[in-house]
């Protein structure tokens, strides 16, 4: 601390104040021992967590989302590793063409986007719900996967696939052998991300999902609705503790900062 700015640690805890501070009361009701939505809560329990984990309508949303994201996360990285790869080895033209395109689902609002995956695909096509869903998240997952992967694949050295190729390599064993192990802080970086946003994403959940076909995010709207007990803020706390969890074994066995850290990484966007 003695070699920063006064100013800036100050502004830097106030932005930490400004995320953390709504996340305080969320986890105060949930531990509240009341009936209702109340803050401070009169008296600490955990028995709303018991009963967010009993409660049937949230496990079913769960088996949704998960299979939801971890669907939704494996297509968007089988599509998006063979673009990155295909747009590192590319023009800078191009890859920065190219490049923007793959953001767009990011730029697009999610509700123009649920809306036209409804009207294409549930109006038109009479796609199921889950295949709508599947399609969704995976046409908004696919950025992640191409932009994380690409800025790891961007900083692996050229001279090792040549070396590879050189000492008599197929193309099949190069990249199981280089290339992916040097993508693999990527890959793993991009999954999190992926499976995290999938899971927490409402917009286009909201407007793709069916009977029977309902993500988490959405049955918790759906319960706030009609009740006004502290069941979502527990369910809540207890999937921030989640997220966090993921978050701190990813950077322990992956590291984002072997992604996002270096220098070489910005390659990917000349």
């Amino acid at each position: 601390m003695s070699g920063r700015h006064p100013l800036l640690t100050g502004i830097a805890l106030v932005a930490l104040a400004f995320l953390l501070g709504p996340i305080l009361p969320v986890i105060g009701i949930a531990l509240t021992a009341g009936d209702t939505i109340e803050f401070p809560p009169r008296g600490l329990s955990p028995r709303w967590f018991a009963e967010a984990v009993a409660h049937e309508p949230f496990l079913a949303a769960l088996r949704t989302s998960v299979l939801l994201a971890a669907a939704g996360t494996a297509l968007a990285l089988l599509l998006g590793l063979p673009v990155a790869l295909a747009l590192t080895r590319s023009g800078a033209r191009l890859r920065a063409g190219v490049g923007t395109l793959f953001t767009l689902p990011v730029i697009v609002p999610e509700l123009v986007l649920g809306y036209a995956l409804f009207q294409t695909l549930m109006v038109d096509l009479r796609v199921d719900a889950f295949g709508a869903l599947l399609a969704g998240h995976t046409v908004l997952l696919l950025p992640y996967a191409v932009r994380v992967t690409g800025a790891a694949l961007a900083r692996a050295d050229p001279s090792l696939e040549e070396a590879a190729r050189g000492l008599g390599a197929t193309g099949w064993t190069t990249f199981t052998r280089v290339t992916l192990p040097v993508a693999r802080p990527g890959i793993v970086a991009a999954a999190v991300l992926s499976v995290v946003t999938s899971f927490n994403n409402v917009p286009l959940s909201l407007l793709l999902n069916g009977p029977g076909t309902t993500t988490l995010p959405v049955e918790m709207l759906h319960h706030v609705e009609f009740a006004f007990d502290p069941l979502v803020a527990a369910a809540c706390t207890l999937l921030l503790a989640l997220a966090v969890a993921v978050t701190l074994v990813t950077e322990r066995l992956a590291g984002f900062t072997h992604v996002f850290g270096r220098q070489e990484a910005t390659r990917w966007n000349r």
